[in-house]
């Protein structure tokens, strides 16, 4: 068993698609990745990566809906008709400030796209739910933040607000937001991305659902609205936060 799944990664490490295809069908199921939105790719053992192409369902990928993007930014493409998404500048973007980072995911789900919309300021308060945890931080979870990007039709721009922005100030945890366009992350492993997804998705489905019920703020977090009790969790002396990926 444990000698299967060494080869399972070493076939995954030279050719990722197989999985990233899995991937993308797992979250086209769940409405994170409908109508063609949304991007997935990994890096290869050589530096270049595989990106999902551009205007491909997410739901019957295959092998050959995926462009190679090499570090240089020369593409191969053996169909002439395929196209790398439009957001690739994103993607390399991401692998130049994270060189650990072997995987990055971008869905477009509804509630991303709400939550985006909860302050208009360029950063959001997350609650200091113990999923956090999932993102791979190691120390504490109050006072966490996400990264809102504003959205652009260039992606180029994009990326270029990313790298001066995140060069000036590391995110707290592997994932952004651009406003009204999803969500980002970045991760270690193809497995550790799709986790660091769903855990994020979880933390947003909370963010939405407590604000339904007039128990969410993003300024102080979760405050309780009867009897104006304090929360003991923010009280909580505030310490430094760090994640397992870094430069």
């Amino acid at each position: 068993m444990i000698k299967h799944q060494m080869i399972d990664s070493e076939l995954i490490a030279l050719d990722p698609r197989i999985e990233l295809i899995s991937t993308a069908r797992n979250f086209y199921d769940k409405g994170w990745m409908v109508g063609t939105g949304g991007n997935l790719s990994a890096k290869l053992l050589d530096g270049s990566f595989w990106i999902t192409a551009s205007g491909k369902s997410k739901g019957s990928l295959l092998p050959s809906d995926f462009v190679k993007i090499y570090p240089s930014g020369k593409k191969y493409q053996k169909f002439s008709d395929t196209r790398p998404s439009k957001e690739t500048a994103i993607h390399q973007t991401i692998y130049e400030l994270f060189p650990k980072a072997q995987a990055c995911y971008h869905i477009l789900s509804v509630k991303a796209n709400l939550v985006s919309r909860f302050v208009q300021e360029d950063i959001l308060a997350l609650p200091p739910l113990e999923m956090l945890n999932k993102l791979g931080l190691m120390e504490e979870i109050f006072h966490c933040t996400m990264p809102i990007i504003d959205n652009n039709f260039q992606a180029s721009k994009i990326a270029a607000n990313i790298k001066e922005r995140f060069q000036a100030e590391p995110p707290k945890i592997p994932a952004l937001l651009i406003r009204d366009h999803g969500v980002t992350v970045w991760a270690p492993s193809l497995e550790a991305a799709q986790n660091y997804i769903e855990a994020i998705e979880y933390i947003f489905c909370y963010m939405v659902s407590a604000r339904e019920l007039g128990i969410w703020n993003e300024a102080d977090n979760i405050i309780p609205r009867s009897n104006k009790r304090i929360n003991p969790l923010l009280q909580t002396p505030r310490r430094g936060l760090r994640y397992r990926i870094g430069s």
